[in-house]
């Protein structure tokens, strides 16, 4: 009998920490959320782990952003070698400015 209420002991310390971490209340908002959702997602545990904020960037999400860092990158070196072309295009048709003659 004793061993039980030692037990007991510790679920409730171990309860009342999660109760002033936050813990808690934050688990009950999230539940609530997902009982709120009109469409019920196909992964509840995915579900859980976004609306906390634990879910890093899926696989898939971070294939895709590397794929749009490569696209971009080589958008950028394709605009800066055009803007290379075009000041040199420029300076053909303007003198360069003289060091110092600020008329």
């Amino acid at each position: 009998m004793a061993h039980y209420r030692a037990s007991e002991s510790k679920r409730e310390q171990f309860r009342r920490y999660l109760e002033k971490a936050g813990v808690l209340d934050s688990l009950t908002n999230v539940l609530v959320a997902l009982y709120e959702e009109p469409d019920k997602p196909n992964h509840a545990l995915d579900f859980l782990k976004h609306h906390l904020g634990v879910a890093g960037a899926e696989p898939g999400d971070t294939e895709a952003l590397r794929l749009e860092l490569t696209e971009l990158q080589q958008k950028w070196d394709l605009l800066m070698e055009e803007n290379k072309d075009l000041r040199n295009r420029l300076l053909q048709y303007e003198p360069a400015p003289e060091d110092g003659a600020a008329e």
